[in-house]
């Protein structure tokens, strides 16, 4: 297994996820969740197991991430866009920071 290195803005946007007013809607859940995955890389996509048939919100989690490594994005790309979409959804719900 590999280290992934998380930049210090990466680890604040993670924190901060945790605190905003109100929860997002379940698109930008699940565009939260593939960029975490993938900017964490822990496990790799690769490596990552498949969730069983009858679990519905576990295969959305995992096609959501599927896609964001089907386009190659590294694990800087998704740690940035990370920052960027928390930064956004402060803006947008608010924050208890």
């Amino acid at each position: 297994m590999t280290f992934t290195p998380k930049t210090p803005a990466f680890e604040k946007a993670i924190k901060d996820s945790r605190n905003l007013k109100a929860k997002p809607d379940n698109d930008e859940l699940l565009e939260l969740y593939s960029l975490f995955k993938q900017g964490s890389q822990d496990p790799p996509f690769a490596d990552a197991p498949k969730p069983g048939m009858f679990d519905l919100t576990g295969k959305a989690k995992y096609n959501a991430w599927k896609k964001v490594a089907d386009e190659g994005m590294t694990y800087q790309q998704a740690q940035e866009k990370y920052v960027t979409l928390v930064n956004s959804l402060k803006e947008k719900y608010g924050f208890e920071g």
